[in-house]
């Protein structure tokens, strides 16, 4: 018997001892695991900062809330005001202040309420991070326990830190980043001692959030947490007489919004990919005020013609980072004048910017020379008819000069012969993404605007060309995978390049002769005073206009930076004055004159080019009949360039007077001689601005030439459909038809379907009645030279 009561007595104590372990183990263990994975989970707010820490803007969190991304770092200033206010001995207890909690029940016991809870900066982490448990005992043991639990798993530094990040400071600001950029315009790191105190006092007392109402009540609250570091030994007494000086904020000040439009498409950008915390940009804030203060100087100026919009962008060309991002002018909440669009990443009508490209993708595929002249005559296409800016004409001039004065004519007639699906891939190599429909949907208008681009897609083209150039001369002549990209706003440490293949598309050589060309840019009278447009060091430039007058261009690049600015209205509203030479170009010379200088403009990249004579008059390369010469650098891909078909040798009388040929005149009076010659159409407007050209001496009489082409049709082409015009009140209107002739003094006969209907001298044009349908028209001069064109005239409908 009384041995089974020892063996039930000692299987009882088994069982207990089991218990035991077991409960001290489950409660060690709920111990350990009672702290949550993550204390805060609240959303932030999304802060943009620039390249130098400061704040460009922020955008309020999902909950209403100012709440910045957390930081792991506490000011020393801050620290020590909060420690000797909240928490003395927060660097020497475990998360409990025993002392405080102490002193705590005596103050409350002897005051019959609740007038102080003990609690360590610690124990308010653990508050916070439970959101608004009502303040109990059970509540307060709860916290307590947590405490001890949380010095376990973090350091002093790191509490302090989610203190700093999540304490409140008035209402809808949380932390003190945010509180620190509210109440003071400026970070942490940069507060005095008496803003450091004043925000150490705010989390503690919640009827002083109003600095504006309560200013005297928190003033001296601060001023008694001063003087308490100054008995501390922590400040010193100059220290401390300087900082009772400083004042209290009347009212908290709105957050900067030196970015507003990059604010917005960053928050867009990171919330879908989904990254939290602070947004460090390429953005230099000292640049961006000045270009915000110039954008906002021309609105003023420009909002009284009803033009109510500009964009401003400015990249660092080593890097393609974003300097300078101005979306747009005014309030970015202004819905009537559409301020709130952001004008970099809107795609708008290119106008004449996309030329350069033209010209440098010419010339990377050994399509034109640099200084080929090019025609410069009334054209018509099929149904497009474009125009010159000015509506003049000069017969021909060089490529890189019609790049240069931006003429529409020998664009459209260079893109003719280069080819428009062959630019549009172009384009889209280069960045220019947004170039995506079919090549026969743009056709040639493609090159004076018929496409849409942002000022962030050109910029970056332009700047990706600049790097391209650099890195080419620079780099023993290498290209690098890394050249052609868009521009970032994100600030990056990788900046490295990675070698890669030749481009197939682009040269170096081809860009050197562009940016050549766009330093002499040139604008006729009528767009503007153009000449005044100076600067320290040269640009190359160009500007822009669409049809319309509803989008002004102006795009600059130097070895160091490339500007681009937009001006118009968002709303596509026209005005006269949107105008790129006299709209934009003003702010991109603004603009470039507050940039740093560059130390030397782009090297010629010597290993794409080769030297070569070409002829002077026509800038092909020069054949035995070209008289005048000049040895120049040209790119390697014209190498094989065929020679000026312009000058050719004639034989002439002995007087010089006539040409003749052998069967009319006897070979040992015959004179050889070379003639620079041009087509008949672009001959008859060249001879009015080169009063030097010569004209092709006659025949003799004696003599008949059976293959010149003397007389030329200008309009109609050949096989065209043609609208009979009506003037506004819708009345049906003569067609003008027009011709040239090389003879100043010859006289056309013109005939529609064998019938004729008038003639002229000098200067060919005649407007002729005819009805819709298929017809003939017959020229014919007084030498018997015959041209013919067939074309189809449609009834325009009734406006």
């Amino acid at each position: 018997m009384y041995l089974c009561n020892f063996v039930a007595m000692k299987s009882n104590q088994a069982y207990l001892y089991l218990f035991l372990i077991s409960f001290v183990l489950a409660s060690v263990l709920s111990y350990w695991f009672c702290l949550p994975k993550n204390l805060f989970d609240n959303p932030i707010s999304m802060v943009l900062l620039d390249r130098n820490d400061e704040l460009l803007g922020a955008h309020i969190a999902s909950d209403g809330q100012w709440r910045f991304p957390p930081s792991n770092k506490v000011p020393r200033k801050f620290e020590q005001c909060i420690i000797n206010f909240e928490d003395k001995r927060f660097y020497e207890h475990s998360g409990v202040d025993g002392i405080a909690i102490v002193r705590a029940i005596v103050q409350n016991v002897n005051s019959r309420r609740a007038v102080s809870g003990g609690s360590t900066i610690t124990m308010q982490v653990i508050r916070l991070s439970r959101k608004g448990k009502q303040r109990t005992y059970t509540e307060k043991l709860i916290e307590m326990v947590l405490s001890s639990r949380i010095e376990l798993q973090y350091s002093k530094k790191e509490i302090l830190a989610m203190y700093a990040s999540n304490a409140p400071f008035g209402g809808n600001i949380v932390g003190l980043d945010a509180a620190s950029w509210r109440y003071f315009g400026r970070s942490p790191n940069m507060l005095s001692w008496a803003e450091s105190a004043m925000l150490a006092v705010l989390p503690n007392s919640p009827s002083l959030i109003h600095t504006g109402r309560n200013r005297e009540q928190l003033k001296q609250k601060r001023d008694r947490l001063l003087l308490k570091l100054l008995n501390n030994e922590i400040i010193d007494i100059t220290t401390y007489k300087l900082a009772l000086e400083e004042e209290i904020p009347e009212h908290p000040s709105p957050y900067p919004m030196l970015a507003q439009h990059l604010v917005a498409r960053a928050n867009s950008e990171i919330i879908g990919a989904k990254r939290l915390g602070k947004t460090y940009t390429t953005i230099d804030a000292d640049l961006q005020i000045e270009v915000l203060n110039i954008a906002n100087n021309y609105y003023k100026h420009l909002s009284k013609n009803r033009i109510f919009n500009v964009g401003i962008l400015v990249l660092d060309n080593n890097s393609s980072e974003v300097i300078v991002y101005v979306g747009n002018t005014a309030d970015a909440n202004d819905k009537i004048q559409s301020s709130f669009v952001d004008m970099i990443m809107a795609k708008r009508s290119t106008g004449s910017i996309l030329k350069p490209f033209l010209y440098s993708a010419m010339l990377s595929s050994g399509t034109i020379m640099p200084e080929e002249i090019v025609a410069d005559i009334p054209t018509r296409i099929g149904g497009f008819a474009p125009e010159n800016f000015g509506l003049s004409y000069s017969g021909a001039l060089p490529a890189n000069k019609a790049l240069a004065r931006s003429l529409n004519i020998p664009a459209v007639l260079m893109l003719k012969k280069f080819g428009v699906a062959k630019f549009k891939y172009f384009l889209q190599e280069l960045g220019l993404t947004s170039i995506n429909r079919s090549s026969d949907d743009y056709g040639l208008s493609l090159i004076l605007g018929g496409a849409e681009a942002s000022l962030w897609e050109l910029c970056g083209a332009y700047s990706s060309m600049a790097r391209i150039l650099i890195n080419f001369t620079e780099n023993n002549s290498r290209y690098f995978i890394d050249d052609i990209k868009p521009p970032t706003y994100l600030l990056k440490e990788n900046k490295s390049y990675s070698l890669g293949k030749e481009y197939n598309f682009i040269s170096a050589a081809s860009i050197w002769f562009t940016f050549k060309a766009m330093i002499d840019l040139e604008r006729p009278e009528q767009e503007g005073r153009w000449e005044l447009f100076s600067s320290r060091q040269p640009i190359a430039w160009k500007t822009g206009t669409s049809f319309g007058f509803r989008d002004a261009w102006s795009i600059g690049v130097t070895p160091d930076y490339t500007v681009g600015v937009w001006v118009g209205n968002a709303n596509g509203e026209g005005r006269p004055g949107i105008i790129g030479i006299k709209a934009a170009a003003p702010i991109l010379f603004d603009v470039f004159r507050i940039l740093p200088d560059y130390d030397k403009w782009f090297d010629p990249p010597y290993d794409e080019l080769i030297k070569v004579n070409v002829c002077r008059k026509s800038g092909y390369p020069a054949s035995d009949n070209c008289e005048s010469c000049d040895s120049v650098w040209i790119p390697q891909s014209l190498s094989n360039y065929e020679l000026c078909p312009y000058h050719k040798t004639y034989h002439l009388d002995i007087e010089e007077n006539y040409r003749v040929h052998s069967d009319c005149y006897p070979i040992n009076k015959m004179k050889s001689k070379s003639f620079f010659v041009l087509p008949p159409a672009i001959e008859w407007y060249y001879r009015k601005n080169h009063p030097e050209y010569k004209i092709l001496p006659p025949f003799h009489p004696d003599c008949v030439s059976t293959t010149e082409k003397i007389m030329d049709i200008v309009y109609p082409d050949n096989l065209v459909e043609i609208f009979i015009p009506r003037n506004l009140g819708g009345q049906k209107q003569k067609i003008v038809f027009e011709a040239v002739h090389r003879n100043v003094h010859s006289v056309i006969y013109w005939h529609i379907d064998e019938n004729y209907v008038g003639e002229t001298t000098g200067t060919h044009t005649l407007p002729i009645e005819i009805k819709q349908g298929k017809h003939k028209l017959t020229l014919i001069d007084s030498e018997g030279n015959k041209e013919v064109r067939w074309f189809t005239v449609l009834d325009a409908p009734v406006p």
